[in-house]
């Protein structure tokens, strides 16, 4: 089946962190665009000769909807070819042309009747943004869902108040912060591993973990959760941010 590629326009550009900005696309003509909460696009950027030099994909953070808007969560990377146009180039009005959307790291209707457990760290949360809000809109949560997010600083948390407003309307939705560089913090510190190890120890086969951020991080938790702690390899998902 051919890529389906689709023009798009830089509506909105806002800075989340010191390193981090939410870019807002919007569909150019009456194209339609249907995505599923936890998918990605990849944008064709004018950054190199070869197509496959141009590409990067990047996970869908906003909730799904008809307005043809999505919102990319994207971090800058030092000496990054991609990063460095969308952060020093890249403009309101300008347009960007992409494909998608593309991924198997979403919720389906098997998985509706599972405890969730989300484990992320930096951009990794964003799909996990689409995935809750798209929950949450479907009405209230009908099973638990724990939001572990781990990154280094407080001024590096990436869409706090949008998780604090999602638990204090849903009794089953628990957010944890861990910060691993951050002394004045007064909530969990270090790495997000000693947490889900301590809450979920306890094997249950309703339980599904979805892991989301850097290699190393996936690559241990993974061996926490099925080696460590002996849930089976079918309860634990992930998506690699590189």
């Amino acid at each position: 089946m051919p890529w389906k590629w689709y023009e798009s326009k830089v509506v909105e550009i806002v800075d989340l962190t010191g390193n981090t900005k939410s870019f807002w696309l919007k569909i150019v003509g009456d194209q339609s665009f249907d995505f599923l909460p936890g998918q990605f696009i990849t944008l064709d950027l004018p950054i190199h000769e070869k197509r496959h030099k141009r590409w990067r994909s990047y996970s869908i953070a906003n909730l799904p909807g008809k307005d043809g808007l999505l919102e990319l969560c994207i971090v800058s990377l030092e000496n990054g070819l991609a990063t460095d146009y969308l952060f020093q180039e890249l403009k309101v009005g300008d347009t960007i042309r992409f494909k998608g959307p593309d991924g198997n790291f979403v919720i389906t209707e098997s998985m509706e009747n599972k405890d969730l457990v989300m484990i992320c760290t930096g951009t990794g949360v964003a799909p996990f943004r689409s995935m809750l809000l798209a929950r949450h809109a479907k009405g209230a949560f009908s099973r638990p869902a724990h939001l572990i997010f781990g990154t280094r600083l407080q001024s590096d948390i990436l869409y706090e108040e949008d998780f604090q407003q999602l638990e204090a309307k849903e009794p089953l939705f628990q957010y944890t912060v861990t910060l691993s560089r951050d002394q004045q913090w007064p909530g969990p510190r270090g790495y997000v591993h000693p947490i889900y190890l301590r809450e979920y120890q306890e094997v249950s086969e309703n339980r599904l973990f979805l892991l989301c951020g850097w290699s190393k991080m996936i690559d241990e938790a993974v061996a926490n959760l099925i080696i460590k702690l002996g849930y089976d390899k079918s309860q634990v998902r992930y998506e690699l941010y590189g």
